[in-house]
Formats: structure tokens, sequence, C-alpha cells
């Protein structure tokens, strides 16, 4: 005789077809939501960080203006963290500006940064 087969999710026994593993509906979502919590905090913590970027680097610049310039102490007092970009460019001189999206920089002499923003093309 077969031993019952439990619920992956409560622990509960399991009636129905031999092939079923939860007892019912809420506990198939619980446990697959929790398998996929760990991998959407990962994603969701960096777009957050992304967006904080974007935000710090669109406050240097008002409204119409397309550069600015700002330290590095100011951005990072400002929460800025360099460890997230969205993709970078090399321009025909071989500097390489780092972007958050449409808003980027360009690290220049003695701690200097140069925002630029980015219109679409």
């Amino acid at each position: 005789m077969e031993e019952p087969k439990t619920c992956l999710h409560c622990g509960k026994t399991v009636r129905g077809r031999s092939d079923k593993k939860f007892c019912d509906d809420y506990c198939r979502n619980n446990y697959n939501n929790q398998l996929k919590a760990l991998s959407n905090n990962y994603v969701r913590n960096i777009n957050n960080a992304l967006g904080k970027n974007r935000r710090i680097l669109e406050s240097f610049l008002n409204g119409a203006e397309e550069t600015g310039k700002t330290t590095k102490q100011h951005l990072l007092q400002q929460g800025f963290s360099f460890k997230y970009i969205t993709h970078t460019y090399v321009n025909k001189k071989g500097n390489t500006y780092f972007f958050c999206y449409d808003y980027g920089y360009l690290q220049l002499d003695n701690d200097w940064y140069l925002i630029v923003h980015r219109k679409n093309e």
C-alpha cells in the first residue's frame, strides 16, 4: 500500500489524482510565489537602484538643460550608486559615458562629473 501524498506547501494529505502535489489552489499559488520571491526581490532591488540613480542625475539638470556638472561627493551625498548603470556610450573621442536610462555621466578631472541628458533619437 502506498503512503498518502502530502501537500508541498502545507503538508496536509492530498486527495485526488495520483500526480496532484497541492491540496488546493491557495497552497499551489503560495508555494510558487515563494519560489519566485527571491529572484523577483533581486530584480526589484536593482530596478529601484537604477530608478534612484536616474532621478539623482535628473535633479542636477534644470528643465531644458542637456548638461551640467557636479562632484562625486555631491552624487554620493544624494545616494547615487556607481554600481548600477543601464548601458555605456563611447563617443568619437573615446570618452565613456555611463547611463541610467536617458541620463548619464562622464568622469572628468578632480572627481568632477559631467551630467548629460540624451534625447530620444
